[in-house]
């Protein structure tokens, strides 16, 4: 079976509504991508660190329960970072971290990595000066191995003020990714234009060509050469809305294994089929994860989905693209 890969950071968030704490649960960005994925039966490893604290064999105990690698975690000297959520009245969240700083990380462990493995990366781990020469690395070698790399810009307006340290960074993810996602939030954040056409035209598609702008409620547009489709958000009622956007990462993830889909199609520019499969198990993994107070999608719906895996063989023929309306 093909791997989802992710390399990130590890958190412990507490959770908090109305002054009070409600949950506790291991978190990051990349981290909740590789459970849901790890839940619903993929083949997967996480690449990160965590301290040397209780914390941080939780972290690992969870990862390991939940179907996910722990052969390329370091252990680090020290305490685990920790977050503080809070949730507004829309079960939207604010957040609060707390973190040892450190000047200097071990290399990672690298997987064996196969063609058409996905490896998934993101949010400001993925621009951190600290480990940036350790993540760049990484992908440049997934790369290099013909993996499939999917890159979540999850750029906070909290760390607006390191935007001109980190733009040489974000324009090197974008041209090593082979499917970007951002929110019209994070591309307001980093350009002042939300509009997913001019974000598009001008900044992502001249590095990558597949391109999914998420909107909040309002309508997610796909982006690829000679394609555009806007896609309806299904509207459910939320408990919290903390991993929903990283859950949709690992079921674009999962259907690029599910449908068969290699680099080698990605790169030629995905059809209208083929969108149409991915942005559908996405959605259904995103709302599955805002009905709890986890960061993942539910035991129940990954043993669902878990059903549904190893049924389709890589095509390597690319059916001729459908343009959807611009």
């Amino acid at each position: 079976m093909r791997k989802i890969i992710g390399i990130g950071e590890t958190v412990y968030d507490i959770v908090f509504r109305d002054g009070q704490p409600q949950a506790g649960v291991p978190g990051g960005s990349t981290f909740n991508t590789m459970i849901s994925a790890g839940r619903c039966g993929a083949d997967s490893c996480f690449l990160s660190e965590v301290g040397s604290d209780r914390i941080g064999s939780l972290i690992k105990e969870f990862m390991a329960g939940n179907g996910v690698s722990t052969d390329y975690i370091n252990t680090l000297p020290g305490k685990s970072p920790v977050s503080l959520a809070f949730l507004n009245a829309r079960n939207d969240a604010e957040y609060s971290f707390y973190r040892d700083s450190r000047e200097s990380h071990p290399d990672f462990r690298y997987p064996q990595i196969a063609p058409d493995d996905i490896v998934v990366f993101g949010s400001f781990y993925a621009l951190n000066r600290v480990v940036r020469p350790q993540v760049k690395a990484f992908l440049e070698y997934a790369r290099s191995r013909g993996a499939i790399l999917y890159y979540d810009v999850n750029f906070r307006p909290s760390h607006k003020k390191d935007l001109g340290e980190c733009m040489d960074s974000i324009f090197e993810n974008f041209s090593l990714a082979h499917i970007l996602r951002g929110s019209h939030e994070d591309f307001i954040t980093l350009f002042e234009e939300g509009d997913p056409a001019r974000v598009y035209d001008r900044w992502v598609g001249p590095r990558c060509s597949e391109f999914i702008c998420t909107c909040g409620a309002d309508p997610l547009s796909v982006r690829s050469p000679g394609f555009v489709k806007e896609y309806p958000v299904r509207k459910v009622s939320t408990v919290s809305t903390i991993g929903a956007g990283d859950s949709f990462n690992a079921g674009i993830a999962f259907a690029l294994v599910k449908e068969g889909i290699t680099r080698n199609q990605v790169e030629k520019g995905l059809d209208e089929r083929q969108w149409d499969a991915l942005v559908q198990c996405a959605v259904e993994f995103s709302s599955d994860c805002c009905a709890s107070m986890e960061n993942y999608v539910s035991r129940e719906f990954g043993a669902r989905m878990a059903g549904s895996l190893g049924r389709r063989e890589p095509q390597d023929e690319v059916p001729e693209a459908v343009t959807g309306p611009s």
